[in-house]
């Protein structure tokens, strides 16, 4: 399998990336334990999560995505196998947000001890805090991978002009600096990534780690009309998208998907794993069938025609003067 580095850090994953938002909410331990068995023994060697998943479900707190991964992987001893990465600093409640020293400390703790483990591999700050000087915490950053609890770091949902700000800090006090960054991106959803970010992580080797990389399910071509929206807990969402350039977008994922025979799934995760700067998306599953679809994107090369067709169809429609 084609393997990937992750930035300049050293740690190589597979081109597609589990997504954990999934555990313990859509995907129950049980089931979720079947997946990541499913995606680790066909190779894929990394798992996305967050202290805060799922805490924006009702009745939930945050970090049950960690405790269920950290009991599987007690339970699997597929540890060495696993690159694991979370996120940190998005509201936790009680005062647990932001970057600051001191409320980093504390979550590293509560993440390694939820995922029963030493060390976090890549640890990712979920959204930038402005309230904090990013000195304070790109040399927490340092302490953290000094103390042997975090391998490599990133960032998620980051400008450039932040981005490189961060990194240059770091550089200039010889600290670890973020090795990747975890943009919205997929099909339909380019505008936040494509330009200045994707040109900083080309150009400074940074590794782009895409999410919403399915566009919550709509790129699988589950929702073509309204009466799909039944179809899942996230089929709410699809209104948005169901609008002439994404009819567009579904049309040329089918033509691409017939030409290849392969599902409207793989050839969005094709796409993106073809694109300047991403080393995986992630994509989540919630069934053993899923699991395989996504996996098929792993064996599909796109061509440069097909490329383009897709780009052509998503392309922003131009607006009116």
């Amino acid at each position: 399998m084609d393997m990937r580095e992750l930035g300049r850090s050293g740690i190589k994953i597979a081109p597609l990336m589990i997504g954990g938002n999934v555990f313990g909410w859509t995907a129950n331990e049980a089931a979720s334990f079947k997946i990541l068995d499913a995606f680790i023994d066909a190779g894929v060697n990394s798992v996305d999560t967050a202290d805060v998943y799922s805490r924006f479900v009702p009745g939930h707190k945050g970090g049950e995505s960690e405790l269920v991964i950290g009991k599987w992987l007690k339970q699997s001893g597929k540890r060495n196998k696993v690159v694991i990465a979370t996120k940190l600093g998005s509201d936790m409640g009680d005062g647990k947000v932001g970057l600051s020293r001191k409320y980093m400390m504390q979550a590293v703790e509560d993440s390694l001890k939820r995922l029963q483990t030493d060390v976090i591999d890549l640890y990712q700050s979920h959204r930038d805090d402005e309230a904090t000087p990013q000195e304070e915490t790109m040399a927490a950053f340092g302490e953290l991978v000094k103390q042997g609890k975090v391998r490599a770091i990133g960032s998620s949902n980051f400008s450039a002009a932040r981005m490189k700000s961060a990194n240059d800090i770091a550089a200039k006090n010889g600290l670890p600096r973020y090795e990747t960054m975890q943009p919205l991106y997929n099909l339909h959803d380019r505008a936040q990534f494509e330009g200045p970010l994707q040109d900083y992580c080309v150009k400074e080797h940074v590794s782009a780690i895409t999410y919403f990389s399915l566009a919550s399910g709509f790129l699988t071509g589950k929702y073509r009309s309204e009466a799909d929206f039944g179809k899942s807990p996230r089929g709410g969402r699809m209104k948005s998208y169901l609008t002439p350039r994404g009819q567009a977008i579904l049309k040329a994922l089918d033509d691409v998907g017939a030409q290849t025979k392969a599902t409207p799934a793989q050839v969005s995760l094709a796409w993106l794993m073809a694109k300047p700067g991403v080393a995986a998306p992630i994509a989540s599953a919630t069934s053993a069938e899923q699991v395989a679809d996504l996996l098929g994107a792993l064996r599909l090369s796109l061509s440069g025609a097909q490329i383009r067709a897709l780009d052509e169809a998503s392309a922003a429609p131009v607006r009116a003067a």
